[in-house]
C-alpha cells in the first residue's frame, strides 16, 4: 500500500521541512513491521479486521538498549502498557507494540518472547513492554482473539527501515478516525541545529474524532463531506449477540514521537505533550471516550541510562539539547503529528467488516477541490 497517495498529494497545506521518506523511519535506526489481519466477509461467523504494529527504536539489533522517553495522557480511556517505568525512570529498553484494545495481552506476551528469543541479555531480569491499543470493535469482532502472540512476534520480524505503508496496516486496520477510515500514519521534520540536521518523526495509530470537528487550515472537510458515516444509532447489545457502536468522538490515538537528537527524559516528556497540538490542528477536541496517550524517545546518548543489576558504573552522564533552545523540535513535532494524521486519513480505503458495518474513505476529490480554490 506504499503506492496510495499521501496528504501532500491532496494538496493539504502543510508546514516543514519532511525527511527522505517523510516517516517514522527517517529517524536513523528506527523500524517499523506490520502484521495485518483482514479474515472473514462481513457476513461470516468470525470477522477480523485488525493487527499488530511494531516499532524497534533502536532496530532489531539494538533491542534492550534503553532509550530516553517520556509520556503524556490527554485522555486516559485507553492503555500503554511500561508508562509507569518509563516515568520512574525516564527510559525504556524494549520493542513499543500498538493493536486493538483487547489484544493488549497477547501482543504483551509476544513481545516478552521475541525479546527472549532474540535478545536473552535484556530479558534475563524482567521486561515491560510497551504496548497501546485503540478500539476496533465497530469493524473488527473485537473479542474473537484473533491477535496471537505469534502476530505480534511476526510483526517484529518484519520490521524494516524506508517508507511505510499507511492506512489500512497493521494495528490501524480497523480503525476510523473523523467519521473516515483512518488507521496508521507516519510523518518526519527535519531539524537545522547548529552545523547538523535532527530528525523527529512521529508515528500514530488514528481512531479519534467526530466527524463534525474534522478541519485543516481552518476549512470544515468534516461537516461539508458527502461521504457516509459510520452508523452511531445501533445499540451497544442486542439479544442476538454482540454489535459494536459507533460513538462520535471515541475510539483513541496513540502517538509515538522519535528523534535522534539527544533529550532528557524530561524533554522527551515535554514532546509527548506537544503532541495535543498537532492533532488539534486537524480539529479534535480530545473526547471523553478517546485514549489520546503519546510517547516521545531519544536514540542519543546510546549506552547511557542503564538500568540493571549488573551495571556497577558509579556516575552516568547524558548530553543534551540547551532547553532554551528546544523549540525547533516543539515546532516539529507539531507539524509532524498533524501530517501524519491526514497521511493516515489520505491513504486509508473503504473497508467492510463486522455486523455489515463499513468504514468510508475520506474522498480524495473533495480535498483536492477545497485546496484548489
Amino acid at each position: 500500500m506504499t503506492d496510495r497517495p499521501r496528504a501532500r498529494d491532496l494538496g493539504f497545506p502543510l508546514e516543514g521541512t519532511p525527511g527522505a521518506w517523510n516517516a517514522l523511519t527517517d529517524v536513523p535506526g528506527v523500524q517499523v513491521g506490520y502484521t495485518t489481519l483482514v479474515e472473514g466477509a462481513p457476513g461470516d461467523a468470525r470477522v477480523a479486521r485488525t493487527g499488530v504494529t511494531a516499532i524497534l527504536p533502536r532496530g532489531r539489533d539494538g533491542a534492550g538498549v534503553p532509550v530516553a522517553a517520556g509520556t503524556f495522557s490527554l485522555n486516559g480511556n485507553g492503555e500503554m502498557t511500561g508508562r509507569t517505568w518509563i516515568d520512574e525512570a525516564g527510559m525504556f529498553s524494549t520493542p513499543i507494540a500498538i493493536t486493538n484494545s483487547h489484544s493488549v495481552g497477547a501482543v504483551h506476551r509476544g513481545v516478552d518472547q521475541w525479546m527472549h528469543r532474540h535478545h536473552p541479555e535484556a530479558s534475563v531480569q524482567w521486561m515491560l513492554p510497551v504496548v497501546a491499543e485503540t478500539w476496533d470493535g465497530y469493524l473488527n469482532q473485537i473479542n474473537g482473539d484473533h491477535v496471537t502472540s505469534d502476530h505480534a512476534i511476526a510483526a517484529l520480524d518484519a520490521t524494516g527501515s524506508g517508507p511505510l505503508a499507511e492506512g489500512n496496516v497493521g494495528g490501524g486496520t480497523g480503525m476510523n478516525c473523523y467519521g473516515f477510515k483512518g488507521g496508521s500514519g507516519t510523518a518526519s521534520r527535519i531539524v537545522s541545529y547548529d552545523d547538523r540536521q535532527y530528525t523527529v518523526g512521529v508515528f500514530l495509530q488514528a481512531n479519534f474524532g467526530s466527524r463534525a470537528e474534522f478541519a485543516v487550515a481552518g476549512r470544515r472537510l468534516g461537516a461539508q463531506s458527502a461521504a457516509p458515516a459510520p452508523i452511531e444509532d445501533a445499540s451497544w447489545f442486542v439479544a442476538e449477540g454482540e454489535r459494536a457502536r459507533s460513538v462520535a468522538g471515541a475510539g483513541s490515538v496513540i502517538v509515538d514521537v522519535a528523534t535522534d537528537a539527544p533529550l532528557l527524559p524530561g524533554q522527551c516528556a515535554a514532546l509527548a505533550r506537544r503532541v495535543p497540538l498537532g492533532l488539534a490542528r486537524t480539529g479534535t477536541t480530545g473526547g471523553h471516550f478517546s485514549g489520546d496517550i503519546f510517547l516521545a524517545f531519544s536514540t542519543g546518548n546510546t549506552g547511557a541510562l542503564v538500568s540493571n543489576m549488573a551495571d556497577t558504573r558509579a556516575v552516568d552522564s547524558l548530553s543534551f539539547i540547551p532547553w532554551g533552545r528546544i523549540d525547533p523540535f516543539y515546532t516539529a513535532t507539531v507539524q509532524a503529528v498533524e501530517e501524519a494524521v491526514l497521511n493516515a486519513l489520505t491513504a486509508a480505503e473503504d473497508l467492510a467488516g463486522r455486523d455489515d458495518h463499513v468504514s468510508y474513505a475520506l474522498p480524495h476529490d473533495e480535498v483536492r477541490a477545497a485546496f484548489s480554490r
